[in-house]
């Protein structure tokens, strides 16, 4: 049964040879792809911790048609977990029985367990078109699969996000990262309250707006302002690591260098998943051509 399964992913890949090869040989040597692989799988694997799960799936996916026995366990096992991808359990045990095939611990165990559950059916990815090369080039600068941050945004707030958009790069920063933490904050709602006393659309608590001079949190461009030179104040502080300044502008940056890295605190981490997969990079985009302005005062 495993070696009908395995010969129907490779003919999937239109691997005609690998099928009609002997089975040890079905499975491709891991290491000729290896830098283009290796880069698959270390964004798959953080995007799947994040929860960003088509960012994971996709990564694992280019992966796997590279014949990587990880990456195969690695998204078998993540239809077998996600339903909500809408994989058959069957389409996940082709994966998982060829990478049992290449010898994977992991996969022969889940194959013992299931008594060879698997089925003809492959999942959409494996026989749909994809630019592998593509994929693995913005792995290397980290992108992640993203989620338009302004998607089903109100017209009426739609004001908001212009305004975001317009101030944002005279601060130095990338206007998608600043409409990323207004969307996670307040849903571009510029009268939002929260109970700690967090204000306005970039949700300022009263020790930031003083910080940042913002005199009244409630008015829209003050708020941005105020939001804004805390972002740039942040990213520089963090180098552009857009986690720790996701992290850093929930919790506050001393527990970021506290805990050296994104603080172990349920609401900040789910805060930083959110972030990462509106904004889709890990570093902060370079803003070209800002007028950089002083941004320890914010203007009325």
């Amino acid at each position: 049964m495993l070696r009908r399964h395995v010969r129907q992913f490779c003919l999937a890949l239109g691997l005609a040879a690998l099928a009609a090869a002997p089975l040890r040989a079905e499975v491709r040597d891991e290491t000729m792809e290896a830098p283009v692989v290796m880069g698959l799988m270390a964004a798959g694997v953080r995007a799947e911790a994040l929860g960003v799960l088509h960012g994971a799936e996709t990564r694992y996916c280019a992966a796997a048609r590279l014949g990587n026995s990880e990456a195969q366990y690695r998204l078998g096992r993540l239809y077998l977990t996600r339903k909500g991808l809408g994989v058959p359990a069957g389409a996940a045990m082709n994966l998982i029985a060829a990478a049992a095939q290449a010898g994977h611990g992991g996969a022969q165990s889940l194959i013992a367990k299931a008594g060879g559950a698997a089925s003809d059916d492959l999942p959409p990815c494996l026989v749909q078109s994809m630019n592998v090369l593509a994929l693995a080039d913005s792995t290397v600068s980290g992108d992640l699969l993203r989620v338009d941050p302004t998607a089903g945004v109100s017209p009426s707030r739609g004001a908001m996000v212009g305004l975001i958009q317009r101030l944002a790069p005279g601060f130095g920063v990338d206007p998608r990262l600043a409409l990323a933490i207004a969307r996670v904050e307040s849903n571009f709602n510029p009268e939002a309250i929260s109970p700690k006393n967090a204000m306005g659309l970039m949700q300022l608590i009263p020790a930031t707006a003083a910080r940042f001079a913002v005199r009244d949190p409630l008015d829209p461009e003050q708020n941005v302002r105020g939001g804004l030179a805390y972002l740039s104040w942040l990213l520089r502080t963090f180098d552009g690591d857009v986690l720790r300044v996701a992290a850093a502008y929930n919790a506050g940056e001393g527990n970021v260098m506290r805990h050296n890295g994104v603080p172990p605190f349920a609401e900040t981490q789910e805060y930083v998943r959110r972030v990462l997969a509106y904004y889709g990079a890990e570093r902060h985009a370079p803003v070209l051509g800002a007028a950089l302005r002083d941004r320890a005062t914010v203007r009325s």
